[in-house]
């Protein structure tokens, strides 16, 4: 009885600290990112509609299709890819939001090696 209890306590505790995740907040609008990639830090600016993601990074342009597969999940497709790393989809997934951003993790389509970024909405 004593263990029953105790494991009802600690599941209660547990369940206190859910993960905050309102993804469909963070569809669409323009969003300012940060991913550090063997310790170095990478910004870039982008805007997301519907069906677009525009990203600008050190005055390069990228455009990708967007296809969300459930609310913190989503596909880039690179419209114009320039080399072969281009050509891969990226899928990208939401793990955590606030009320002005969003944690994520990001990798090539069937590939393990994940990296994770955090997204800021301006807008």
């Amino acid at each position: 009885m004593k263990k029953l209890f105790a494991l009802g306590i600690v599941f209660l505790f547990v369940s206190c600290f859910e993960t905050q995740r309102n993804c469909s907040d963070f569809k669409t609008g323009t969003f300012k990112s940060e991913v550090t990639i063997n310790g170095i830090l990478y910004k870039s600016t982008f805007t997301r509609t519907k069906n677009i993601q525009v990203e600008y990074y050190e005055g390069k342009t990228d455009s990708s299709h967007v296809r969300w597969i459930n609310d913190c999940e989503v596909i880039f497709k690179t419209i114009h890819p320039k080399n072969m790393a281009e050509q891969k989809d990226i899928d990208l997934k939401i793990l955590s939001t606030t009320d002005s951003s969003y944690t994520y993790e990001y990798s090539y389509v069937g590939e393990n090696k994940k990296q994770k970024g955090i997204a800021y909405k301006v807008d």
